[in-house]
């Protein structure tokens, strides 16, 4: 699996520059033939995105039901927490710096849009959503809730069989055609003149994110060296062999063994670190959440779209807990946000495969983030219950 997806990140930078070649150089009865494609392969993804949503998030929040309980719940909520506070500050700093770094890009493409050339396709298909975006994200938190207090159900294994098939449908079919649909984006682009304007924003918006993943790791571990009295710096040292790792395999899950040798080092009790490192490589999404804010913002403001922080705050706190399923498949993130980005942000096709692109670019750093910030999890969560061990017992003691 996490061989697929370091694959496509080749496959995804060929159909760039090749996308860019046919749209400067080939006659226009050779480019309309990507756009048709693309016009089909949007429809089936958006018939497809409703089933996404229901196949990887149900069978998510209904294994959570196991677990330890309160120390579930004490996990759950601080990843949880630090998914939304890196959303959120994102969306601060983003909104404060995008607006003045991408004017001129704002302009160049309004111009183009009012000028350049567009591709039509020779034919389209209409393949209406079973189920619209929303209707399936609450259906799939009913359904996944409802299975988590079930000990033994029929259901729950029809769930985890339709998870398969929605994997099998990504790994099979969706992830694999990506990259001819990218290439007929920016082929689209090319021929109408506006991509070498879009090429300079991804590198400016790139720029942005990576700066703002550091701050949040130096955050993250100076909120844990203050609570566990130790130096920041040495514990996010120390981690420093799990950043590496997950920059290499692009998988949170793959990386979990050396993280978790890592978060040991920096003194988190075996039971601990054992239940919280595995857990967090599902549910703690810091980095991706703050890719895919970014880049969002960033389009948004390149399109003229209006965004206020009511808007965001909505989509970032849905996109939390839709992402919770994310590392179990290629690109899992963007895929579970792709239909929130269009039923909240009102994204447009070109517009998700530029998303795509961008969030496949930059996935080792955003996974790298992920797999770090574990590492500051586990030392507050360890923390925590040994205080709680230590208040239990005096209480005891007393009487």
């Amino acid at each position: 699996m996490k061989r697929l997806f370091s694959n496509l990140l080749f496959k995804v930078f060929i159909a760039i520059v090749l996308g860019i070649v046919f749209g400067l150089y080939m006659p226009e009865s050779v480019n309309r033939v990507f756009t048709t494609f693309n016009a089909f392969f949007g429809q089936f993804l958006n018939f497809s995105i409703p089933l996404i949503i229901m196949g990887l998030i149900m069978p998510a929040i209904s294994d959570l039901g196991k677990g330890a309980g309160k120390l579930l719940l004490l996990t759950a909520a601080i990843a949880y927490g630090s998914t939304l506070f890196s959303g959120f500050m994102t969306y601060f700093t983003a909104s404060n710096i995008f607006p003045f770094l991408l004017e001129s890009h704002v302009n160049d493409a309004a111009q183009i849009a009012d000028s350049g050339p567009e591709l039509l396709p020779y034919f389209s298909i209409v393949i209406p959503p079973v189920l619209d975006v929303m209707s399936a994200l609450v259906l799939a938190f009913v359904i996944g809730l409802g299975l988590s207090f079930q000990e033994k159900s029929t259901l729950k294994f029809v769930v985890r069989d339709f998870q398969k098939i929605i994997m099998q449908l990504i790994e099979n079919v969706i992830v694999p055609l990506l990259p001819l649909f990218i290439l007929g984006i920016f082929a689209s682009m090319a021929f109408s003149g506006k991509v070498f304007s879009i090429l300079s924003v991804f590198i400016s918006i790139i720029g942005v994110i990576f700066a703002l993943h550091i701050l949040l790791l130096l955050l993250q571990y100076t909120i844990a060296g203050v609570l566990t009295k130790k130096n920041p710096i040495k514990l996010l040292a120390t981690m420093m062999p799990a950043y590496f790792t997950a920059l290499g395999t692009q998988s949170s899950a793959a990386t979990i063994p050396v993280t978790l040798e890592q978060t040991l080092k920096n003194g988190v009790s075996e039971k601990i670190a054992g239940f919280v490192i595995p857990l967090c490589a599902t549910i703690h999404l810091s980095g991706s959440i703050m890719k895919i804010t970014a880049c969002a913002m960033a389009l948004m403001i390149l399109e003229g779209m209006p965004f206020s922080f009511t808007l965001f705050a909505g989509f970032i706190f849905t996109l939390g807990i839709a992402m919770i399923a994310a590392p179990g498949v290629p690109g899992g993130a963007i895929m579970a946000a792709v239909g929130i980005l269009q039923s909240m942000l009102g994204f447009s096709e070109e517009m998700l495969g530029l998303m795509i692109a961008l969030y496949i670019a930059m996935d080792s750093f955003g996974t790298a983030c992920n797999v770090t910030g574990d590492g500051a999890i586990s030392l507050v969560v360890d923390k925590i219950t040994k205080e709680e061990l230590i208040t239990t017992s005096s209480y005891k003691t007393s009487f």
